[in-house]
């Protein structure tokens, strides 16, 4: 009776599970809920799910209900859905998903499969950073043109939506930064999830893992993500209570299984990535700024990362805590995925814009040795200053932080005049 009930709504659900996109939650989850046996189904899921997030212990009888549910949905759409980065409702599509797939956390933090679509099969983004880059060439800026940090921030502050979002988290994170009692660390990991999901990657990418050759080009690439808010604590807390946090909030479960997914490392893999995709795995990393794992790089002068936590004290747990760690510190696969970013040949057209770039640059502010504190300390007047402008497309930047000064109109000129001579 049981195998004929399953059978009929499998049967009775082949038409809709084919038109049915496989990668929205949200539908599949509508598209259950109509249906009688479905619905029973998944609520009693929905129940176990409840119950592993209030880490409410299940008895035998339980789980066993827990798991057969699960098992019942057969090939449900649910079973086969994923979720956008960048959609709308997207806790909630992720919510639906682990749902479904409890079952996955059961082996601690091996998550086994992310919930999100293939990057390869998501709409690619259409960006305006070369035409951006070509007009800050030629345009008087106050920057040392051997900092591709700098250049970076440069041209974030030509698109509206990259100053904005990143002005925003800014003046978030700074607030109170280094103090526990006043610094808004929730905030702050939202503030830097927008900037990161809203801002297209040909922008978030240079800013985060720009090439230096120095330090103070090094300190700006370390505190891009405003460390003393978004990544560090007073002291540092156990690995273990880390990964506790994260698993706790459908968000950094979603960022980790998807992290855990496209960097996993393979010795015998020549880009020593078991998924052989760098861009996959740079994009799962980024993906965790913003979350209860956090990571950075660990100083000015070194290009590895890793997360805020110690192993200390782990007592018998000391190899999974171990084994958090080595997912940032010892990953051959995130390694090397940096590295490829940081070293990528560059198009004739970015050699160009490097070249303009590097001749009409005037040293007239940014000195090497303005600190953090006083680069971050103008933000909120800058925002005050967008807010408040009528007429001004783009604010003024002028901090260390922002980069030099720049003008809109000026620049809009200049567009002008090179499109009125590629005409002629």
């Amino acid at each position: 009776m049981r195998l004929a009930l399953l059978l009929g709504l499998l049967l009775s659900r082949a038409g809709d599970l084919l038109s049915l996109p496989r990668s929205d939650c949200i539908a599949a989850e509508q598209l259950c809920l109509s249906d009688s046996i479905c619905n029973a189904t998944y609520r009693i899921l929905e129940d176990c799910a409840l119950a592993k997030t209030r880490f409410l212990p299940l008895d035998h009888d339980s789980r066993v209900r827990c798991l057969n549910a699960e098992l019942d949905l057969g090939n449900s759409s649910l079973l086969r859905c994923k979720c956008h980065r960048r959609m709308k409702r997207q806790e909630h599509c992720l919510r639906i998903f682990w749902t479904v797939h409890a079952s996955m956390t059961d082996g601690y933090f091996n998550l086994e499969t992310s919930p999100y679509e293939n990057p390869a099969n998501e709409e690619h983004w259409n960006t305006d950073y070369n035409e951006l880059a070509a007009l800050l060439s030629g345009s008087q800026l106050a920057g040392d043109a051997t900092n591709p940090c700098l250049k970076a921030t440069h041209v974030c502050n030509l698109s509206k939506k990259c100053v904005r979002l990143r002005t925003d988290y800014a003046s978030i994170c700074t607030k109170g930064a280094g103090s526990e009692d006043m610094c808004d660390r929730r905030k702050c990991h939202r503030g830097l999830r927008n900037f990161f999901e809203k801002v297209p990657e040909d922008f978030t990418r240079r800013i985060l893992f720009c090439p230096c050759q120095d330090e103070l080009c090094g300190e700006r690439r370390r505190k891009t993500i405003v460390p003393d808010c978004s990544f560090q604590y007073n002291t540092k807390p156990n690995c273990l209570w880390l990964l506790d946090s994260c698993l706790e909030d459908h968000i950094c479960k979603s960022r980790l299984a998807d992290f855990q997914q496209n960097c996993q490392p393979a010795d015998m893999s020549p880009d020593g990535c078991s998924q052989h995709n760098h861009a996959a795995c740079l994009q799962a990393y980024m993906g965790m700024i913003g979350t209860p794992m956090t990571p950075n790089y660990i100083s000015n002068s070194s290009v590895e990362v890793s997360l805020w936590c110690t192993c200390e004290s782990s007592g018998n747990q000391k190899e999974k805590c171990d084994q958090i760690l080595s997912m940032f510190e010892s990953n051959k696969c995130l390694e090397n995925t940096i590295w490829s970013q940081m070293h990528q040949k560059q198009t004739g057209l970015e050699r160009q814009e490097d070249l303009f770039y590097s001749s009409s640059l005037s040293f007239q502010g940014d000195s090497a040795s303005t600190s953090h504190a006083s680069e971050m300390s103008q933000v909120a007047e800058v925002k005050t200053h967008r807010e408040t402008s009528e007429h001004s497309s783009l604010p003024m930047v002028s901090s260390v932080y922002s980069g030099a000064a720049v003008s809109w109109s000026s620049l809009s000129l200049s567009l002008f005049l090179a499109l009125l001579l590629s005409a002629l």
